[in-house]
């Protein structure tokens, strides 16, 4: 079961986008990319900052790796990253075990930034049944009087981090859960298919993969 270069996107996937032509969500800052690095920083998530990208409508950034043993295993059988949804629904069945590709992606966090909290809640909710995920709303949105009553108490059942941006100053308004020390998460079809997307976007910004100590 192998990828095929040049798969046309379905109507719901969209290809990562350059950072360079995409503003912040925010305002101030000068690009996706900046603010996604500085946030990233401030969680202290490991692995390259990605381009944001559209997965499930929800236009998220990811922050990940690349698994050595995995990737090397995926190149000895030329087995690239599968995008077909209905490929991969199917590797999480019993039957399947040992049968297909091992994820070659170690994704450490998912940033959602908007101007609107509900928006950012909407995208990084399906993320954080797997990975640790983050919003990013602007520092007006964050001192509004009911900001503590409405998106922190939300955000905290779901184990979300909320972070407020004004210009280049990051800081966490609440502390979100973390996986990195956290057993290994069964994967889903969804978790499965996320990490295949994240494998290309790792391979096609040569992301290095981490050194073995």
């Amino acid at each position: 079961m192998t990828g095929t270069p040049g798969r046309a996107w379905t109507e719901d996937e969209v290809p990562a986008c350059s950072t360079t032509q995409l503003r912040s969500p925010l305002g101030p800052l000068a690009s996706m990319g900046r603010l996604a690095q500085r946030a990233v920083d401030v969680l202290g998530w490991a692995g390259s900052v990605l381009p944001p990208v559209k997965l499930y409508g929800r236009r998220v950034i990811a922050t990940a790796e690349l698994l050595p043993d995995a990737h090397a295993e995926r190149l000895c059988f030329g087995s690239g990253p599968v995008l077909d949804r209905a490929e991969i629904a199917t590797w999480v069945w019993p039957e399947m075990d040992g049968r297909v590709p091992p994820p070659a992606a170690q994704i450490s966090g998912v940033l959602a930034p908007a101007r609107h909290w509900r928006s950012a809640l909407t995208a990084a909710v399906p993320f954080s049944r797997f990975t640790s995920a983050a919003i990013v709303v602007p520092r007006t949105v964050a001192v509004a009087s009911d900001f503590a009553e409405t998106c922190l108490i939300r955000a905290r059942q779901f184990g979300i981090a909320v972070l407020s941006a004004d210009g280049d100053d990051v800081q966490v308004e609440l502390e979100g859960r973390c996986f990195a020390d956290a057993p290994p998460v069964e994967h889903t079809a969804v978790s499965r298919w996320v990490n295949e997307v994240v494998y290309e976007q790792l391979l096609e910004a040569e992301a290095p993969a981490p050194t073995r100590s």
